[in-house]
């Protein structure tokens, strides 16, 4: 093996491991969403040039919905330090939330609403929280089924 980033082999399989798209946490709010009746795209980048990806898509409502994951956004409430490789985490994760910040800022200023969620939060809020935000926006295409 050549020399990894990772403090131990098990840490760079378990980071290797790890998914940018389709997690528990954002597949259970998306299938709350569809049967709902909504539709929207999936990991899709709402601005050219923005390099980031929401989560989830409403195009003509311009809404852009990202569940972040507690550990890699530091979530206030079950953030983790990581004991080994610090001088590596400590930045790198600081840099996950100024980047989260200012891709917020950024499809705000280009005319987005932007709903951030953490992992932790019940699907059946966010789901709520998103149809809510959908059913006032500008544009509603179709009314969902429920």
């Amino acid at each position: 093996m050549t020399r990894s980033w990772a403090s131990s082999e098990h840490a760079r399989r378990t980071m290797v491991a790890n998914r940018r798209r389709d997690t528990q946490p954002e597949m259970r709010v998306r299938r709350l969403l569809h049967a709902a009746g909504l539709r929207y795209r999936v990991d899709f980048m709402p601005v050219r040039g923005l390099r980031s990806r929401a989560d989830i898509v409403f195009t003509r409502q311009r809404i852009a919905v990202f569940i972040d994951g507690c550990f890699w956004h530091a979530c206030p409430t079950h953030a983790v330090a990581p004991k080994t490789n610090v001088d590596y985490w400590g930045p790198k994760l600081a840099r996950n939330r100024a980047r989260d910040a200012e891709v917020s800022k950024r499809l705000m200023e280009s005319g987005w609403q932007v709903l951030r969620f953490w992992e932790h939060e019940p699907p059946e809020d966010v789901a709520g929280a998103i149809m809510k935000k959908w059913r006032a926006s500008d544009y509603p295409s179709a009314a969902p089924l429920s």
